[in-house]
Order: C-alpha cells, then sequence, then structure tokens
C-alpha cells in the first residue's frame, strides 16, 4: 500500500512545478526563435517539467 501524500508535500508541488516550468520555458523560447514549431515547443516543456517535478518526488 502506498502512502498518500500529506498537505505539506501536495503544497510544494506547487512550487517546484512553477520553477520547472521557467527552466523549460527559457529552452523552449530558444527553440521557438530557431524555427520550431510552438505547439510542439510548448508540448516539450510541459512534458519536461512534469518529468522533473516526477523525479524531484521520487528523489
Amino acid at each position: 500500500m502506498t502512502p498518500t501524500p500529506g498537505p505539506e508535500s501536495r503544497s510544494a508541488l506547487m512550487p517546484q512545478l512553477a520553477v520547472a516550468c521557467l527552466g523549460a520555458g527559457v529552452v523552449t523560447s530558444l527553440a521557438v526563435a530557431q524555427g520550431q514549431s510552438p505547439m510542439t515547443a510548448l508540448t516539450i516543456t510541459l512534458f519536461s517539467a512534469l518529468a522533473a517535478v516526477g523525479v524531484g518526488q521520487v528523489l
């Protein structure tokens, strides 16, 4: 049985997600400036941010 995350870990999730999105957004901005599709870039940003938060929760 896996334990449910407590309220303190849920409240820490939003700042982690915000920082991860900002970091991934910088790289995404560069990619769009180089000619990549904005929708592809946003998809990659969202996936990267969620993966970073997921790994951060496990570690």
